[in-house]
């Protein structure tokens, strides 16, 4: 299972022939792709036309959805801290997304450079 960043689901929705849409498409077709609510969220505001908005309505009875709770809210205040004292100013999104990844054990996929620098920390959480 792997957690899929709102970057690498964009390739996969808009159809690009890119390394991230092919592993999103590998991570679906296994059954192995999730997402939490603040991608959906960031989805959802960025969805465009009828098709993309079909396939997310569709998507989201077949995708596993991991809860954003409690923990992964601590877990991403921890995050923004190190991130700041590392001197990174972070999407709050982006925080919650990797705090979710780390709290519910599992890899982030994602083609957004700035996840190279923000994972290292969750790691550490």
């Amino acid at each position: 299972m792997k957690l899929v960043d709102t970057s690498s689901w964009v390739e996969y929705l808009r159809e690009t022939s890119s390394g991230p849409a092919t592993r999103v498409e590998e991570l679906v077709l296994k059954g192995e792709a999730t997402w939490c609510d603040m991608t959906l969220v960031e989805l959802w505001n960025g969805a465009r036309g009828v098709r993309e908005q079909r396939e997310l309505t569709q998507m989201e009875k077949e995708i596993t959805l991991l809860p954003v709770n409690t923990g992964v809210w601590q877990a991403a205040r921890r995050l923004a801290r190190q991130c700041r004292d590392s001197g990174l100013t972070v999407p709050t999104a982006d925080l919650v997304i990797a705090a979710c990844a780390v709290e519910h054990r599992i890899a982030l996929e994602h083609c957004d450079e700035h996840f190279d620098s923000i994972m290292p920390l969750a790691e550490k959480l």
